[in-house]
C-alpha cells in the first residue's frame, strides 16, 4: 500500500469504526422501546394465556418503565464515579438474564416483578449512552449527536412492532422475550468489543457512591435543569399513554389486527424519527430552546386533537391515528433538544444529569400509563385525557422556563 493510500484507509475504517459506536450507542438508548415495542401486540395475547386482565398486563409495562427508572438512578451516578465501561457491561448482562426468565414466567406477578429487573438492567445502557455521549460532543454538537441517536434508536419503534407482530404469526408471546435477550447479547458484544472508556480516572466523582447519589437531587433543584426535565417527562408521558393503551383501542375497539396495529405504530415512529433528522438539520442554525418550543407545541397540538375526537366518540381509526402521528412526531424535536439543554447545564455530572432526566421520563410515564385504560368502556376517551393532559402541561412547563429565563423561545 502506497503513502498517500495508508493515510485514507486508517481515516476509512476510523469513519467506519465512529459509524459502528453510534449505531451502538443508538441501540442502548434504544432499550425502552425494545423491551416495549416488540412486546406491545402480544399483549392481548398475554392476558388471555396468563388468565388476566387486561389492566394487569399493562402492569408489566409500567414495571418495566419502574425498573428503567430505578436503575438509571443508580447506574448513570455510579458511571461518574466508576466509569462508563463497567456498570454499562453489568446491566447489559442483567438485562439479558431477566428477559429469558421473562419468557419463562408462569403467572402474571411473577412477570410483572421480572420486568422490573428487565427494566432496570436496561437502564444501564440508556442512561450511560447518554453520558458519552456528553463525554464526547457538547453543544450544537451534542445535539446533533442525540438526533443522531434517535436516526438509530428510532428504527427500534419501526422495527420492533412489526417483528413482534411477524412473531406471532409462528409462536407465542413468549418467543419475543427470546429475541428481547438476543437484542441484548448483541449488544453486550459490541460494547465490549467497540466501546472504549469516556470518563477518565482524573474525571471522575469522588467520595463514594453516597457522594455520588448525593448529587441526584442537588441537580433537582436546579431551575433551569428542572424546567427542561420537566418538559422532556411530561410529553414523554403523553407518548407513553399511547404506547400502553393503543393496542386495546386500535385491536379490540376499532378491529385491527396484531400485524396492522405494528403496522400503524410503526408509521408513527417513522414520523418521530423523521422529525429528528430535520432537527438535527436545523441544529446550529436555529436555537435549540426554538426548536424544543416547536416540538412541544406539535405535541400538544396533537393531543387536544385527540382529546375532540375522544370526545366525540363515533370516528373511524383514521382520525385518532393522525392525531397520534402528530403527537408522536413532536417528540422527534423535544426529545433530543430537551437532553442536550438539560445535560449541558451541568457538564461535570453528566452521569447524574442523565439519570435524572431519564428517571423522571419513565416515573412519569409509569403514572400516566396506567390512567389510559381506566374506563374500559370508552377506551379512545381514555387514551385522548391520558395523552393530552400531559402533553399539554409539557407545553406550559417549557413556556414557564423560557419566561423566567428570558429565552428566545
Amino acid at each position: 500500500m502506497s503513502r498517500v493510500e495508508r493515510p485514507r484507509a486508517v481515516a476509512s475504517r476510523g469513519r467506519a469504526t465512529e459509524l459502528a459506536v453510534f449505531a451502538l450507542l443508538g441501540g442502548l438508548t434504544a432499550f425502552g422501546p425494545i423491551s416495549h415495542d416488540m412486546y406491545l401486540p402480544a399483549l392481548p395475547q398475554v392476558a388471555h394465556g396468563l388468565r388476566t386482565s387486561e389492566a394487569v398486563v399493562q402492569a408489566t409495562l409500567t414495571a418495566s418503565l419502574v425498573g428503567l427508572a430505578l436503575g438509571q438512578v443508580l447506574a448513570g451516578p455510579v458511571s461518574d464515579a466508576l466509569g462508563r465501561r463497567r456498570p454499562l457491561l453489568c446491566g447489559l448482562v442483567a438485562y439479558i438474564v431477566a428477559a429469558a426468565l421473562c419468557g419463562l414466567a408462569p403467572t402474571a406477578p411473577i412477570l410483572v416483578g421480572l420486568r422490573v429487573l428487565q427494566g432496570a438492567g436496561g437502564a444501564a445502557g440508556v442512561v450511560i449512552a447518554r453520558a458519552i455521549v456528553r463525554d464526547r460532543s457538547h453543544g450544537a454538537a451534542a445535539a446533533r449527536s442525540f438526533s443522531f441517536l434517535m436516526l438509530v434508536s428510532g428504527l427500534a419503534p419501526i422495527l420492533a412492532p412489526v417483528i413482534g407482530g411477524q412473531v406471532l404469526r409462528v409462536a407465542d408471546w413468549r418467543a419475543v422475550f427470546a429475541l428481547q435477550a438476543l437484542f441484548g447479547t448483541v449488544l453486550l458484544a459490541g460494547a465490549w468489543w467497540l466501546l472504549e472508556e469516556t470518563l477518565p480516572p482524573a474525571a471522575r466523582r469522588r467520595g463514594g457512591l453516597g457522594a455520588t447519589l448525593a448529587i441526584v437531587p442537588a441537580l433537582a433543584r436546579d431551575p433551569g435543569f428542572a424546567g427542561y426535565v420537566a418538559s422532556c417527562a411530561l410529553a414523554f408521558a403523553a407518548m407513553f399513554a399511547y404506547i400502553a393503551a393503543a393496542p386495546f383501542v386500535f385491536e379490540q375497539g376499532f378491529g385491527l389486527s396484531p400485524q396492522g396495529f405494528s403496522l400503524l405504530f410503526a408509521t408513527n415512529a417513522v414520523g418521530l424519527t423523521a422529525a429528528s433528522q430535520v432537527n438535527g438539520l436545523l441544529v446550529g442554525r436555529v436555537p435549540a430552546a426554538r426548536l424544543l418550543t416547536v416540538g412541544l407545541t406539535a405535541t400538544a397540538g396533537g393531543g387536544l386533537g385527540l382529546a375532540l375526537i375522544g370526545v366525540h366518540g363515533h370516528t373511524g381509526p383514521l382520525p385518532a391515528a393522525a392525531a397520534l402521528f402528530v403527537t408522536v412526531s413532536g417528540l422527534g424535536f423535544v426529545l433530543p433538544n430537551a437532553t442536550a439543554l438539560a445535560l449541558s447545564t451541568h457538564p461535570d455530572r453528566a452521569g447524574a444529569a442523565a439519570a435524572l432526566l431519564g428517571v423522571t421520563q419513565y416515573l412519569a410515564g409509569a403514572a400516566v400509563a396506567p390512567l389510559a385504560g381506566l374506563d374500559p368502556r370508552h377506551p379512545l376517551r381514555s387514551l385522548a385525557v391520558a395523552v393530552a393532559v400531559p402533553a399539554v402541561a409539557a407545553l406550559v412547563a417549557r413556556l414557564a422556563l423560557a419566561r423566567e429565563r428570558r429565552e428566545t423561545a
